[in-house]
């Protein structure tokens, strides 16, 4: 096996919980040498369970540094001058206070890449940004649920996990054009953004995104959850093929559905439709029923029906069992080495030379 894509490459991290964890962790699986300065307390997520900041930090180094001390900045400029990249997620005015910013640190490494993960940009203040705030505030809880009910929010960090690989690849972004600097991003911007279609819609059109039951899309019908004989399926009806190898499947013969644009016109007729014909069976066979026929849909599974199901991704880190990483790179195994004990690695980090 190869090394990993990133081997060679040196990151240091500053913050706690999940979204810059998370980032470096996606980085430290695909080879690059990751290492935590920890607070004296260590990162807040330690407090939470071991299991949950094993899932944001296996295979990373921790160093303990106080980076309000003159000892921990000094120690902080002896490290950067060997590392290729910082990535901070902190708020504005403690990276800022620790000297955590590209123009703090240039002039121990001019090709430094610094990293500034937070809520809502440096320049917005210390508003909290929690994942869940930040969902309430970019529309993403307006959207979600039923059209009668509460607004609702996923049962997952969903602003947090999308932040952490943008600011990934933000990182990425700059090392490969071969100059240091500041490279910002912010929890509010990544959701607005993948927000896309349904911002350009009311941008371009003024139309304003509504809840739909069963989560329906706003563009494609059918493309929602449908009650079955027994539990739920997602069905996503992208194009007339589809639709044509549904309905035979699903003996629903209606000429004025044939096109995407008929079936959106007459969205409840449809909907009704597949609702009745859906009755007759339950949703894990109509997953097997319908996979042949390469139509787009799945039962509604819990998590750990998932994970049952799935189990080439899971992964040992220590004496962890963890999702392990999404990227998958020809000739490369990653190795999930455990998750660092709190100041593991000291204040002694192995000399490299410094970043070419």
């Amino acid at each position: 096996m190869s090394a990993g894509p990133l081997a060679g490459l040196r990151i240091l991290e500053v913050g706690h919980i999940l979204a810059g964890p998370y980032a470096t962790m996606l980085l430290a699986d695909l080879g690059a040498e990751v290492t935590k300065l920890e607070p004296p307390g260590g990162d807040l997520s330690r407090q939470v369970s071991d299991a949950y900041f094993a899932s944001l930090n296996r295979g990373k180094r921790s160093v303990r540094l106080d980076l309000t001390t003159p000892q921990g900045q000094e120690r902080l400029h002896e490290l950067v001058c060997d590392t290729h990249a910082l990535l901070v997620n902190l708020k504005p005015t403690a990276i800022r206070r620790c000297g955590l910013t590209y123009e703090d640190l240039k002039a121990y490494n001019e090709r430094l890449v610094c990293v500034a993960l937070t809520g809502y940009g440096m320049d917005a203040g210390d508003e909290p940004a929690f994942d869940y705030v930040v969902q309430a505030a970019t529309g993403i809880a307006a959207l979600t649920g039923d059209p009668d009910g509460p607004p609702l929010l996923p049962g997952y960090s969903s602003a947090d996990n999308s932040a952490g690989l943008t600011a990934a690849l933000g990182l990425l972004a700059q090392i490969v054009s071969g100059r240091g600097g500041q490279v910002e991003v912010n929890l509010r911007d990544v959701m607005l953004s993948q927000l896309n279609y349904r911002a350009a819609a009311y941008l371009n059109e003024g139309t304003a995104p509504r809840r739909m039951p069963g989560g329906a899309h706003s563009y494609y019908v059918p493309a929602q959850l449908f009650p079955t004989a027994e539990g739920h399926l997602a069905l996503f009806v992208t194009h007339d093929g589809f639709w044509r190898s549904f309905a035979a499947e699903a003996g629903i013969d209606e000429p004025a559905f044939a096109t995407m644009a008929d079936r959106s016109a007459r969205r409840d007729d449809v909907i009704a439709a597949v609702t009745k014909a859906l009755a007759a069976d339950t949703a894990e066979n109509w997953e097997a029923r319908l996979r042949p026929a390469h139509v787009p849909a799945a039962a509604v599974r819990t998590l750990p029906e998932a994970l049952d199901r799935t189990p080439g991704a899971v992964i040992e880190a220590g004496d962890y069992r963890l999702v392990g990483s999404p990227v998958r790179v020809a000739g490369y195994e990653p190795v999930y080495g455990a998750p660092p004990r709190l100041g593991e690695h000291g204040g002694l980090v192995a000399h490299h030379p410094p970043p070419e």
